[in-house]
C-alpha cells in the first residue's frame, strides 16, 4: 500500500474548537438515539444536519415516514436493519453495512429491527444543494466485506466515503463527503488531511483519545468534536485500549436551510410546497397514497 497521506506532515493541524456529549433521547417509535448534531446546541453544521448513534430493539424502530431535499447515511454497528420504500426497494444491512440514501424529491420509508436484541448504528444525514434537493432517488448499498480498508502503523481505517492512508472509496458523494471510520492501537499515532474548505467533525465510538494538540484533555466514546480551520486532524491514542472514532468532512453549500422535520429545503415557502406535496402525494410523493411497508402491515394482522 504506497504510504502517500501516512507520511504527510501537516501544516497546520485542525484544533477542537467545541466538544458535545451525546445524551440518549426518544425518537421514532421507541427508539433511543444519541443525537450530536442536529440538536438545540447544535442545529446545523453546513452541510450535515443530522448525527444520530441510534439504538432498537423490536418492536420498536422507525416506521413510515417521509424524506425529501437531503441524504441519509447508514452506517450499522451491531444488529441488522430492514428498510422498505414507497419504490419497492427492500433490503437488509448488517453490522458494518452502509446505506448511502438520497431521497431527493421524496421518499417514504421504514427503517425496523431485523434481528433479536438490540441493533445499533449510525445516522448523517447531509443536506443537498438547491439544485439537486429534487432529483430522483437513488441508493448506494455496500456490505462490510466491499468497504475498502487500509491498515498502518497502528492504525485501521473503514474507508466509508473520501480516502486514506492512500485507500479510496468508491462511494459517490453528491455533496463532497469523507467519512471515516478509524481504530488506533495504544500508542499510535495519526495525520489525516482534510480539504481546508471544508467542515469536519469527530465522533468517539470506543476509548478514548486526544485530538488537534497533545494540549487538549481526552475524549472518550458518544462525544462530538467540532474541528476548526487547518489541512488536517492530528490524533493520539495515549490510553491501553484501542481508540475507534469517526472523522466525517463535507464541503459547505453556503445556502440558506428551512427544515420541518424530514423536510429539508432552501425556503419556507418550498416546505409550505412540500407538505402540500406530501398530503396530496404528488410532486414525487404519488406512490405515498396506497403503499404501507410490510412491517406495518404486519402489526395490522
Amino acid at each position: 500500500m504506497p504510504k502517500t497521506e501516512s507520511c504527510s506532515v501537516l501544516k497546520e493541524a485542525r484544533p477542537v474548537e467545541r466538544k458535545f456529549l451525546a445524551r440518549p433521547q426518544h425518537e421514532g417509535a421507541g427508539a433511543i438515539v444519541r443525537r450530536s448534531i442536529g440538536r438545540f446546541e447544535l442545529r446545523y453544521f453546513d452541510p450535515f444536519l443530522v448525527l444520530d448513534e441510534f439504538s432498537v430493539t423490536a418492536p420498536a424502530g422507525f416506521p413510515d415516514h417521509p424524506h425529501r431535499g437531503f441524504e441519509t447515511v447508514t452506517y450499522m454497528l451491531q444488529g441488522s436493519v430492514t428498510h422498505e420504500d414507497f419504490e419497492g426497494h427492500k433490503g437488509t444491512i448488517g453490522a458494518g453495512d452502509l446505506q448511502w440514501m438520497t431521497a431527493g424529491r421524496g421518499i417514504v420509508h421504514s427503517e425496523m429491527p431485523a434481528a433479536h436484541g438490540t441493533q445499533k448504528g449510525l445516522q448523517l444525514w447531509i443536506n443537498l444543494s438547491s439544485k439537486h434537493k429534487m432529483i430522483e432517488p437513488r441508493y448506494q448499498e455496500i456490505s462490510s466485506k466491499n468497504i475498502v480498508e487500509a491498515v498502518e502503523d497502528g492504525i485501521k481505517v473503514r474507508v466509508i466515503a473520501g480516502e486514506a492512508l492512500g485507500t479510496k472509496s468508491p462511494v459517490y458523494t453528491r455533496t463532497p463527503t469523507m467519512y471515516l471510520d478509524f481504530t488506533l492501537k495504544p500508542g499510535a499515532h495519526l495525520e489525516q488531511p482534510i480539504p481546508i474548505s471544508w467542515n469536519a467533525f469527530v465522533y468517539v465510538l470506543e476509548g478514548e483519545g486526544i485530538f488537534g494538540s497533545l494540549k487538549s484533555s481526552p475524549a472518550s466514546a458518544h462525544h462530538l468534536l467540532l474541528l476548526g480551520t487547518g489541512d488536517g486532524l492530528e490524533t493520539w491514542n495515549k490510553s491501553s485500549k484501542p481508540l475507534r472514532f469517526l472523522l466525517v468532512g463535507g464541503e459547505p453549500l453556503g445556502e440558506p436551510v428551512a427544515q420541518l422535520g424530514p423536510f429539508v429545503m432552501n425556503t419556507e415557502e418550498e416546505i409550505d410546497q412540500t407538505i402540500d406535496d406530501f398530503e396530496n402525494c404528488i410532486n414525487g410523493f404519488e406512490k405515498a397514497r396506497h403503499w404501507r411497508s410490510e412491517s406495518a402491515l404486519s402489526l395490522d394482522i
